[in-house]
């Protein structure tokens, strides 16, 4: 190509470009800008509404999961009644001992 094609292609290029600047500047493209945005807002707007929704489920899912393993964790607990309360607390110590339970005297008698 030569100087005077390359000189041409440059003075379009620039003659496009301010065109395209005025065009951009304009009243209407500002119009259509804002119309634009205000869309994207409208959409946001409305995801952010079933973001939150669903953070409440989740919270809602958490909540009912830890009241079932607090259920299940006091389901899993011994009920020791009356009697057999010191009983079980000392085959618990006993067992915890190695097995081993000891007598008042302190001397070590296997279980």
């Amino acid at each position: 190509m030569n100087v005077w094609g390359k000189l041409a292609l440059f003075a379009g290029g620039t003659l496009f470009g301010s065109a395209g600047v005025s065009i951009l500047g304009s009243r209407d493209a500002k119009k259509l800008y804002a119309h634009a945005t205000a869309t994207v807002l409208r959409g946001k707007d409305g995801i952010m509404r079933c973001v939150e929704t669903l953070q409440e489920n989740c919270s809602d899912i958490l909540a009912d999961a830890k009241a079932i393993n607090e259920a299940r964790a006091a389901d899993a607990e011994p009920e020791v009644v009356g009697e057999d309360a010191g009983a079980a607390a000392g085959d618990a110590v006993g067992n915890a001992a190695g097995g081993a339970v000891g007598d008042a005297a302190g001397a070590r008698v296997e279980a």
